[in-house]
């Protein structure tokens, strides 16, 4: 994809959908950690029902310590591999208030040291909360990026990296959310919606099925 069309599918891109957000829902920065956190295999919308569970009973570090281990698994045994999710997010949660006021950290080092927390997770924190420029590449994103051509690469990190060189610094910060909502929604794995896709012009998918 040429610099161009990269242009132009991240404007058209915008029109549709001028402020996008993520599905999970929270409403703090831990919230939002916890959430990406459990979502790991699993779907947006597993994990928003487990959380409807979970925060209004403890949406803070110490009311999820003060849950315990089994407590806490009891609320989200419905997400796959909770066992080990609740595992890390106890100790991720142990983790923030000894080492940091109970607060969220800022800084990608400081988010990748939290058990559980990988680079996928901390880019996500670091956009979405925090409003950084990052691109967390997960499935959809990683699929897209090649089969698009806006950023071949053979490992979500060439990806990242192709995605935060190609993309205009204007679309940069909510680059993520497009990404995903068109992978999840139109971009689809085994059958891609091309009929329906609104970027398909500038698509080398498309081009070659054409």
């Amino acid at each position: 994809m040429k610099k161009e069309q990269i242009e132009r599918f991240f404007a058209t891109l915008q029109a549709a959908n001028p402020q996008p957000n993520t599905e999970l829902e929270y409403t703090s920065v831990f919230e939002l950690l916890t959430a990406v956190l459990l979502s790991a295999q699993a779907t947006d919308v597993g994990v928003n029902k487990a959380t409807r569970r979970l925060f209004p009973v403890a949406n803070t570090p110490q009311k999820i310590l003060d849950l315990g281990l089994e407590g806490l698994e009891n609320h989200i045994k419905t997400i796959g591999l909770y066992r080990s999710k609740a595992k890390h997010l106890m100790q991720t949660c142990r983790i923030l208030v000894d080492q940091h006021g109970g607060q969220v950290p800022r800084t990608r080092e400081a988010l990748e040291a939290l058990p559980g927390v990988g680079r996928k997770t901390a880019n996500v924190v670091l956009n979405v909360a925090f409003g950084e420029p990052t691109m967390a590449v997960d499935t959809h994103i990683f699929r897209l990026g090649n089969r698009t051509g806006l950023a071949p690469g053979k490992t979500p990190l060439e990806v990242e990296r192709q995605l935060l060189k190609r993309i205009p610094a204007r679309f940069l910060e909510d680059a993520h959310h497009w990404l995903i909502l068109h992978g999840r929604y139109v971009c689809q794995a085994r059958k891609p919606q091309c009929g329906r896709c609104a970027v398909a012009s500038y698509c080398d998918y498309k081009a070659k099925t054409a």
